[in-house]
């Protein structure tokens, strides 16, 4: 019980240490990722004015998403990626919280980048 209790601990000091340096303006909104043990979510964010702007999920839709966790990532960031063309959003600062660059987050990433998106 006591593992658990300091794995969050460390997990929140890491996202405060990274939240801390990253911040998403009007230019330049926050992407935000969360990421269960099945599911994947994307926001992305202003924070000076406290607003979501866009976002994604593997949950939002009737239709079922089948594949492996990181091909359903890809798929929910090509989604988010219509979204913010819709909107002509550019630029925005990757925030992965607390997780690595790594797997599903990285994939995000690429998949963004490589829809002409600059993190």
């Amino acid at each position: 019980m006591a593992d658990i209790k300091l794995l969050r601990k460390n997990r929140l000091k890491r996202q405060k240490r990274i939240r801390a340096k990253i911040i998403g303006t009007s230019m330049r909104p926050r992407l935000t990722v969360f990421r269960s043990n099945k599911h994947i979510s994307l926001q992305v964010i202003n924070d000076t004015l406290g607003k979501t702007l866009a976002s994604a999920s593997d949950l939002i839709g009737t239709a079922k998403i089948k594949g492996t966790k990181t091909e359903k990532a890809v798929i929910v960031s090509k989604a988010l990626l219509e979204v913010l063309n819709k909107k002509k959003i550019k630029n925005l600062v990757f925030d992965r919280s607390y997780y690595k660059y790594h797997g599903r987050v990285k994939a995000v990433a690429e998949t963004l980048r490589e829809g002409g998106i600059q993190l």
